[in-house]
């Protein structure tokens, strides 16, 4: 069985280089996603493709969820025999653990895939918020994607492949918009040094169920709300939401949001916040009554 993690910081791109990977592949493949959690949301994302999914959510694999990491791909192996499998670990999980555990359990190597962001990678490494996650995730990655290089100035891009190419240079860097990867993924090396840091984040998480169906501007304003840092200072929000007008799909991701259909009806309407200081009851109010 081929293994690759797909690592990435929230919401660099790391669920949307899945769907686009695993459309039209012949090999039977599964998807393991890591949100951090409660309510998972990015396992429902992908199998909309029909792609078994399964979802370990409530937690960061590198840490806290190792051993459920470990049997939860026993299982997946017992009861779907996959060719391939992508393990999506949540957008705080620093890979070197996630390998880690897949080496002491004996599933052989895996290789890597890492996402950044480069409209807010400098910014973000330079501000220190992080700590040694971005280093973690470029020393262990054998294809590093330059994501969402349509909304970033050419002297930005550059330099952030300056930077990610000095942290290693052994990695290919590809410049990609919506992660879309035009090379085939890449073999497992036969032997790899797993670079280890401590990327611990101290972030809340509210996982929060919602109305079976919701006003949709009642649901835009409270993400305006959320993202502009009435609630707390967010990170990264995403929610699954029935509304008047549709099943929808919601993200913020550092101040910015996104609204797209989705593409099938939602069975549980649900939202996840990641970030610091999080007022709970008034996130809840403003998805309700928009106050």
């Amino acid at each position: 069985m081929k293994i690759t993690v797909v690592c990435g910081l929230l919401g660099s791109g790391k669920t949307t280089f899945i769907k686009n990977d695993v459309r039209g592949v012949r090999e039977k493949t599964a998807v393991l996603v890591n949100d951090f959690g409660s309510a998972g949301i990015d396992g429902e994302v992908i199998s909309t493709g029909g792609i078994k999914t399964v979802e370990l959510p409530s937690g960061c694999v590198c840490c806290t969820l190792k051993f459920d990491l470990i049997t939860t791909i026993q299982r997946i192996v017992k009861q779907f025999s996959p060719e391939r499998l992508l393990i999506e670990p949540s957008g705080v999980a620093s890979p070197s653990g996630v390998l880690e555990a897949l080496e002491s359990a004996g599933f052989g190597g895996a290789s890597v895939i890492g996402i950044i962001d480069v409209v807010e990678f400098l910014e973000l490494s330079e501000s220190g918020m992080y700590g040694n996650f971005f280093q973690d995730q470029i020393e262990n990655s054998d294809i590093i994607l330059l994501n969402k290089t349509d909304l970033a100035e050419k002297t930005l891009i550059s330099a952030t492949e300056r930077m990610v190419g000095f942290i290693n240079p052994l990695a290919v860097l590809l410049r990609t918009v919506n992660a879309v990867l035009d090379i085939p993924l890449p073999e497992a090396p036969a032997h790899r040094k797993i670079h280890q840091s401590d990327c611990h984040f101290r972030f809340e998480t509210l996982s929060i169920r919602t109305q079976q169906k919701m006003d949709f501007a009642t649901v835009s304003r409270a993400f305006n709300d959320i993202a502009g840092g009435k609630f707390g200072a967010v990170a990264r929000a995403k929610a699954l939401i029935n509304t008047g007008h549709g099943p929808y799909r919601f993200d913020i991701v550092y101040g910015k949001v996104g609204r797209e259909p989705f593409e099938k009806d939602i069975q549980d309407s649900r939202l996840v916040v990641i970030g610091e200081m999080l007022d709970r009851q008034s996130i809840e109010r403003a998805l309700l009554t928009g106050a």
